[in-house]
């Protein structure tokens, strides 16, 4: 199943930095940004939470809360918050549950070779729990800011 916009976000419970837990349904009341990236501490997912990081106080303003969902673990997440001063949740999804449920766990190529891995994407759901926008296959560069405008209209 393709997730589509205007369906109902998939809910999970997963862990996340800290030995936390986070419900998406928990989060009704506010917009969510979820995103998905491959691998903590990695160029581009490094440069896109960075990113995302340095923009919270502009998806505070909007009532927004970023979340990072990848398949690395929990004290993986704790170390690449730590070296990159992250100010938003990262969900460990070891099982791929939510990867599959959101539709970004695909086949991909490098250099001639194909595996199963993270397509990065990125949704953002309403305060409802809607899906109101979907990027996939996500460049990094302006990411945030494709975002950030996408969160303004639907303020």
């Amino acid at each position: 199943m393709t997730l589509e916009i205007g369906d109902i976000a998939p809910d999970f419970t997963a862990p996340i930095q800290g030995n936390g837990e986070l419900t998406l349904s928990s989060l009704k009341g506010q917009a969510v940004v979820l995103y998905f990236y491959p691998k903590d501490s990695t160029p581009g997912c490094t440069t896109e939470a960075c990113d995302f990081r340095d923009a919270q106080p502009d998806f505070t303003k909007l009532n927004a809360k970023v979340i990072g969902v990848s398949k690395d673990s929990v004290k993986r997440h704790d170390n690449f918050i730590a070296k990159n001063t992250l100010n938003f949740d990262l969900v460990a999804d070891l099982d791929g549950e939510i990867c599959e449920a959101y539709g970004v766990w695909v086949l991909k190529k490098l250099y001639g070779r194909e595996y199963m891995g993270i397509e990065r994407a990125t949704f953002l759901i309403d305060a409802q729990g809607v899906v109101q926008k979907i990027w996939r296959k996500v460049k990094v560069k302006n990411h945030v800011a494709e975002v950030k405008a996408a969160l303004q209209e639907l303020a």
